[in-house]
């Protein structure tokens, strides 16, 4: 609904509750179907923010949805977790207003414990460790390069390991990753990240937005043994996005996603401290850059309502 902020979510024994992520919190509705159910709480340096972003929820649900239909069209026998955007019948209805648009039925799959970076940029983490010494996640990479510049080969994939809530990611070289899932499948992962990363940063610099870096989390179907894009795909909460018409190289770039709230949390000396309390006029930029980037991705007006 209209300016309403959910930073916690109570379906009252409704469903049963597997797990609370950073962000979502997962419901089972039966032996193969999940309910993903995406929060209006932000993290930023792996810490969950007392207060939430308006909205931020349902515009990261239906930002997702709308990438499902965009890339499963565009990459042929792609696989996603998604199923549907409706609510399950066994939500009541004093509850579906709150958490229609903000939900989504997907797959019971079986996650890799990695997690699928792609980089198309030189920027951020990758960035400070290549001025260190010459390499991101121990890839060696062309001397010469400035801050913000695309890599010269084009997108490299630097995967991290998928840390429990409260611990940190670790970026990790393609092999150790390999080591973690399995060669086979560390191949199918990279291979299916790459191509992701390429359909959907061609569709978004259409849109005038620059797709700078993102992550990708796969499953295993264990009944047809094929690796299945599952989780959110490609929002500010996954993703670098920079306005296109604003881009510099050798200068960070503004961006669509939290990096805002980054921004203050290292100005005021907050990085990575818990119980953070984010000022209104940081909650008010950041729920308007992720609105804007919804927007420019969707062709969608936002109408407030979740």
């Amino acid at each position: 609904m209209a300016g309403t902020t959910v930073t916690h979510t109570d379906l009252e024994g409704s469903l049963p509750l597997v797990a609370r992520g950073k962000v979502r919190d997962l419901y089972e509705i039966n032996d193969s179907t999940l309910l993903f159910v995406t929060t209006d709480r932000i993290s930023a340096f792996d810490v969950v923010m007392r207060n939430g972003i308006p909205n931020k929820g349902a515009l990261l649900c239906l930002m997702t949805a709308h990438w499902f239909e965009i890339l499963s069209a565009a990459i042929p026998g792609l696989r996603t977790h998604f199923v549907s955007l409706e609510l399950p019948h066994q939500i009541p209805s004093r509850f579906r207003d709150q958490y229609q648009n903000r939900s989504m039925q997907v797959q019971k799959l079986v996650i890799f414990k990695v997690e699928a970076i792609v980089r198309g940029y030189i920027t951020g983490s990758a960035w400070a460790s290549y001025k260190k010494d010459g390499t991101v996640c121990g890839i060696q990479i062309q001397p010469g390069l400035r801050e913000s510049e695309a890599f010269p080969g084009g997108p490299i994939y630097t995967p991290s390991t998928k840390a429990e809530v409260g611990d940190h990611d670790e970026n990790i070289h393609p092999d150790t990753a390999a080591s973690i899932v399995g060669a086979r499948y560390a191949r199918r992962i990279e291979e299916l990240s790459l191509l992701l990363y390429q359909c959907a940063a061609a569709y978004a610099l259409e849109r005038g937005i620059i797709i700078a870096d993102c992550k990708f989390e796969f499953g295993l179907d264990k009944e047809t043994d094929e690796v299945v894009l599952a989780d959110e795909v490609l929002t500010p909460d996954s993703s670098r996005f920079w306005p296109a018409d604003s881009y510099r190289i050798g200068e960070p770039p503004p961006s669509f996603d939290k990096q805002h709230l980054r921004d203050w949390l290292t100005n005021q000396d907050l990085k990575g401290k818990h119980g953070v309390e984010v000022p209104d006029e940081v909650v008010t930029k950041t729920e308007n850059r992720y609105r804007e980037a919804f927007e420019r991705l969707t062709g969608n007006a936002w109408t407030g309502r979740c």
